[in-house]
């Protein structure tokens, strides 16, 4: 599919279809005079254009988006997405999550989670010829090496320039290739994050629930060496300086307003066949959501709750809820909807236009059947695998295994090590063995640990892997006692918990390994030839995939374009622009959900406990009506969240929505409950993205945590 024709069908189907799409840049000025209809102001060309305002002053911090709005690099993000660095920085004597955190001075501000990063998008290229070119008779594990290896000689060629990241990202199931270019600021700061009364009013209660009364805003700063360079934590450093940053909106938006979101979307599925929907819905969300539910329960059982324990988890529990409750939507609203039947009557449709035409016959007729077919090879062992896959919440287990698998890769030249452990990857690397100390605890990871391995123990015996058997002591029927014992003497005498012994193994041989008497490092040696077999299996399957699913999108795209359908990618993590309004919804018959709350919901809800616990500081300056600047007129309060229409899912989490000025109007931060699904198809009628409104931002800011050097920084448009 070439890149004119997808610009063309942009053009033919945008205004047709309401608010859905997540954009790539390039695809917007074909998009002109619709945008500039429903309400942008700013040329249409800078929004597609990276190194220019207002897209320059997007970022990415690796899972969430944020965005700088100063001229000394100050980002907003939200309070969930700093989450990790707030905890990081926590104790039971001093509990930023609790109590909130403000610097006021740069001396003040704290070094993030290790490993923390801003990521500043520079430069996207079609890589695509060159990443596929002369790959085409390649099949299985071979062509996964192919472009594998193609991707790794484009990124380490993008690299040479010092301090910037690179990577490929695959658009339609391999159909496209795009290198991205983005600047790596590696001093990330903690500046300021509310009191999680207010940057978490509601809790896991409210998530994904309308109303919503949450601050869920916080604030980072990124630090440069004097030079202007990215470089590691030093005291030295100065604010980094964007080429641009968003003005703050004091004015806001209102009832029917355009609004457009520019972030790094994380996944979305609307291409997928019915089969994958399916058994997505109907054997893995059900599967995940008890998994990561009892996680929960574990956690709260063995760490009591204000304990340093517990504070290491919190963030861990957070997502763990988050995803769970996610899951809970996703299996509700597919049982009450024709999802499948659709999925299925597209693809009927889809096959029907292919045998019409004797050239789309030859090119496409079997692809569908043969998509199918390996996505059933992929779930022959999905019962085991999901157990498997859920140890990676636990600590030890994994973290032994990167350690031996980083050991075996250093023997290999750094272009033929697996990604992830290359020379590129390795300050993230000891990072990530870094920030473990604030989240494990022994006990914790062993009753977590213990549960998963009672679920693998029940498998049929064709699902058990006899390396793990062995080692965990597992016999044909499982005996709770001796593998608790087990795990008793693993947790007692492995030294893994000490970040001094992790960091060490960072340099130590595979011999070093084999001779090692550390329970958990044998783990991991007597797994590796195991796991190097299923991963050279699972390669074989995916390079199968990476050949057939382009074909199946090749033939969506092309019936798509001519039935005048949106067509656009699915989001991949990539840079996205998405474009709605403000907009109520009903959720239900008789009930209709209006686009704003005020400060007054605040007060009706407020129990005085976890999770509607408002500082009596913002209780009283509510009941005193201390609306100051912020007022907006119609709804007679300080406005605190607002729907939109936009079409957005995880990783847009601390998108700046911007007016049509592309000034910053609010953060978003969640959709609700009736569009959790949308990751799977856009519904115009109940698709709702919720953001904080800049105005309550600023309101809580100023009057309840007298942030005024921040506000001073900052460029706000009253």
């Amino acid at each position: 599919m070439k890149k004119w024709l997808l610009t063309v069908a942009v053009a033919a189907t945008f205004g047709a279809q309401a608010d859905e799409g997540m954009w790539q840049p390039y695809q917007l000025p074909a998009m002109a005079d619709e945008l500039k209809a429903k309400g942008l102001e700013i040329d249409v060309e800078s929004i597609s254009k990276l190194t220019e305002f207002p897209m320059n002053a997007v970022i990415s911090l690796g899972g969430c988006t944020a965005s700088f709005v100063s001229p000394k690099g100050l980002v907003v993000t939200n309070h969930h997405c700093a989450y990790g660095s707030i905890q990081y920085n926590s104790t039971p004597e001093k509990n930023l999550l609790k109590d909130g955190f403000l610097a006021k001075s740069y001396g003040e501000e704290l070094q993030a989670t290790p490993g923390s990063r801003i990521y500043v998008t520079e430069a996207v290229t079609d890589v695509t010829g060159k990443v596929k070119k002369g790959l085409e008779s390649k099949l299985g594990h071979a062509f996964y090496q192919g472009i594998e290896q193609r991707e790794k000689s484009l990124v380490a060629e993008c690299e040479a320039e010092d301090g910037y990241r690179c990577q490929v990202y695959s658009f339609h199931g391999g159909l496209e290739y795009y290198l991205v270019k983005q600047l790596e600021i590696r001093d990330v700061r903690l500046v300021y994050n509310p009191a999680a009364s207010v940057g978490k009013y509601g809790g896991d209660i409210d998530n994904w629930m309308w109303p919503r009364h949450t601050g869920d805003f916080s604030f980072y700063r990124g630090y440069v060496s004097k030079d202007g360079k990215p470089a590691d934590f030093d005291k030295d450093n100065v604010p980094y300086e964007p080429k641009s940053f968003l003005k703050v909106s004091a004015k806001g938006v209102s009832d029917g307003d355009f609004v457009m979101v520019a972030g790094y979307p994380g996944r979305t599925n609307r291409y997928r066949t019915a089969n994958e929907v399916e058994n997505q819905f109907e054997w893995a969300y059900p599967e995940g959501k008890v998994l990561r539910e009892r996680f929960i329960e574990i956690i709260k059982e063995t760490a009591p709750e204000g304990s340093d324990e517990r504070i290491k988890y919190e963030s861990l529990i957070a997502g763990l809820a988050n995803y769970a409750k996610n899951f809970t939507s996703m299996i509700e609203f597919y049982g009450k909807s024709t999802m499948l039947d659709d999925r299925k009557g597209r693809e009927s449709e889809l096959a029907s236009w292919i045998n019409k035409d004797s050239k789309r016959k030859v090119k496409y007729g079997k692809t569908l059947a043969e998509l199918d077919k390996l996505i059933a090879e992929g779930q022959d062992h999905q019962a085991r695998d999901i157990i498997l896959g859920y140890i990676r919440y636990t600590t030890m287990v994994p973290t032994a295994r990167k350690l031996y698998r980083l050991a075996n890769e250093k023997q290999l030249d750094d272009m033929a090590r697996e990604p992830g452990y290359q020379e590129r990857d390795m300050i993230r690397f000891k990072s990530s063995m870094e920030r473990i100390d604030r989240r494990y605890a022994a006990s914790v990871d062993k009753a977590m640990l213990f549960d998963m391995l009672k679920r693998y123990a029940v498998l049929p015996s064709s699902e058990r892997i006899a390396a793990l058997d062995k080692v965990f002591g597992i016999g044909k029927k499982l005996d709770e006692k001796k593998l608790s014992k087990t795990l008793d003497k693993m947790y007692a005498k492995t030294t893994l918990g000490d970040m001094d012994t992790r960091l060490a193994w960072l340099d130590k041989s595979v011999a070093d390994f084999n001779a090692s008497n550390d329970p958990f490092i044998q783990f991991a040696v007597a797994m590796y030839d195991t796991d190097m077999k299923t991963e050279k299996k699972d390669k074989e399957l995916a390079g199968k995939l990476m050949k057939v699913r382009p074909q199946y999108m090749d033939a969506i795209i092309a019936y798509n374009t001519q039935q005048g359908k949106p067509v656009y990618a699915d989001a991949n993590s990539s840079l996205r622009v998405t474009v709605g309004h403000v907009k109520g919804y009903s959720p239900q018959d008789g009930l209709k959900a209006v686009p704003f709350t005020r400060l007054e919901g605040i007060l009706a809800k407020d129990t005085g406990a976890d999770p509607f616990d408002a500082p009596s500081k913002q209780l009283e300056l509510i009941k005193q009506k201390q609306y100051g600047d912020f007022y907006m007129k119609s709804i007679d309060s300080v406005p605190v969240n607002f729907l939109s229409t936009l079409d957005t899912t995880g990783g847009n989490s601390g998108s700046p929505t911007l007016n049509g000025r592309a000034e910053l109007v609010g953060l978003l931060f969640d959709g609700v409950y009736e569009s959790i699904i949308g990751d799977w198809g856009y519904d115009p009628e109940s698709n709702r993205s919720i953001q904080v409104d800049s105005r309550y931002m600023l309101w809580v800011m100023k009057y309840l945590d007298n942030a005024d050097n921040l506000l001073e920084e900052m460029d706000i448009v009253y």
